[in-house]
């Protein structure tokens, strides 16, 4: 684990640390890799996270979404103390089965959805995983299928 010290920034509308080039070294050295993503672990003020390190136009980043704020208490410009280690552990996240009979239901939702790029499709997935209620799913892969056939959809932040 490494440990330095930074300030929340935003790039358009998306909080995150910049990373400092010792401790990047560091994460690419025991990931075995120098591109993006890189799966990481560490605490935020103390608080455990599990994140992705990528890297947006030319900076290597560390995005602090609202649940990490959230938890840690802090927002944009506040100064942070940070422990970051690379993650090894895989992290799989399996499609919701309704998600995957829309798909199959819909080819060019489908065909759209395996061009997205793969970060994407997790993007995606991840979202749609998370969603508690059946309705709320239901409501939000009804919104996806439209988004992925091309269909204008008010409020999608995901995407």
């Amino acid at each position: 684990m490494q440990k330095f010290t930074g300030t929340i920034e935003i790039v358009d509308i998306n909080p995150y640390l910049e990373i400092p080039t010792n401790v990047l070294d560091y994460l690419q050295k025991e990931a075995k890799k120098d591109k993006s993503p890189i799966p990481v672990k560490g605490k935020l003020n103390g608080m455990p996270f599990l994140q992705t390190l990528v890297k947006f136009r030319l900076l290597w980043r560390l995005y602090l979404n609202t649940p990490i704020r959230d938890s840690t208490q802090t927002k944009v410009g506040d100064r942070v103390t940070i422990e970051i280690g690379y993650d090894p552990k895989p992290r799989k996240i399996v499609i919701p089965k309704s998600f995957a009979q829309a798909l199959e239901e819909n080819k060019l939702a489908k065909k759209t959805f395996e061009k997205l790029p793969p970060y994407r499709q997790k993007e995606i997935t991840r979202y749609l995983s998370f969603l508690k209620s059946e309705a709320t799913l239901a409501h939000n892969i009804e919104r996806t299928i439209k988004f992925l056939e091309g269909k204008k959809i008010r409020g999608v932040l995901y995407y």
